[in-house]
């Protein structure tokens, strides 16, 4: 699929991730709405970058986890670019809870992630597959975690809302199926502002892993670009974690 001259929504676009993924389509010639919840300044300031290069985009705000949010965000795009032919699943939280502390999970923890991590990414498919339809097909990538593989993680709710996200792009896949194809990335541990505060541990973890290396923004937004572009692959869960699962 050629990505030039189309156009993304890119959630949690204004930093880390999302950030490196606006940036990557916008450079091949996507129009790329930049979505935020709360990070509007970093948002904007994607938005300039891009534009400082002669790039297409606008920051849209939405808390993914709210539909009517979402469902306005896609009409905005809808509205800006004419069209919406690529989604970007990107926009996730956690919370740091120690993995055996099962009496510090709360309900509230349970809530949020499943609302922004899992509900957040169907509300987006569910909103853009008509009009990727009405384009005449369109592609979607879901961000996942080696934490949904492995059960390990920043918090036990974090690593089953990734997992949900993994069986979602499976079920998504079989039922947007063959107009719009569904995949997902998996990063391991990737040097975003995650690790603030951590990056003493961070870096101990380097050599962990087969590459001896961290994943950067931008390795993971080639993998989504490449994942978007691939008109052959559909309902595949793709690790991109320089082999620490391995």
């Amino acid at each position: 699929m050629d990505i030039k001259n189309r156009t993304a929504i890119v959630t949690g676009g204004g930093t880390g991730i999302g950030r490196a993924v606006s940036l990557e389509l916008a450079a091949s010639g996507t129009a790329v709405v930049v979505n935020y919840s709360r990070s509007r300044v970093e948002a904007e300031e994607t938005v300039e970058a891009i534009r400082g290069f002669g790039g297409q985009a606008v920051a849209v705000r939405a808390d993914v986890s709210v539909d009517t949010d979402v469902r306005a965000m896609v009409r905005a795009a809808d509205e800006a670019f004419g069209s919406v032919d690529l989604l970007v699943n990107n926009a996730s939280v956690t919370r740091h809870i120690p993995m055996q502390d099962l009496e510090a999970v709360t309900d509230d923890a349970w809530d949020e992630l499943v609302n922004i991590n899992v509900k957040g990414m169907f509300y987006c498919a569910r909103a853009a597959a008509p009009l990727m339809v009405r384009g005449g097909g369109g592609a979607i990538v879901n961000v996942g975690s080696i934490a949904g593989k492995t059960g390990q993680g920043s918090s036990l709710p974090y690593a089953v809302s990734k997992a949900a996200v993994h069986g979602l792009t499976l079920s998504l896949a079989r039922a947007l199926a063959p107009r719009i194809r569904v995949n997902a990335i998996l990063p391991g541990a990737v040097g975003t502002r995650w690790w603030a505060g951590r990056e003493e541990q961070m870096q101990k973890l380097a050599p962990a892993t087969l590459l001896a290396s961290i994943s950067s923004p931008e390795d993971i937004a080639r993998a989504i670009r490449f994942a978007l572009e691939q008109e052959s692959m559909t309902g595949q869960l793709v690790t991109v974690d320089g082999g620490q699962t391995l």
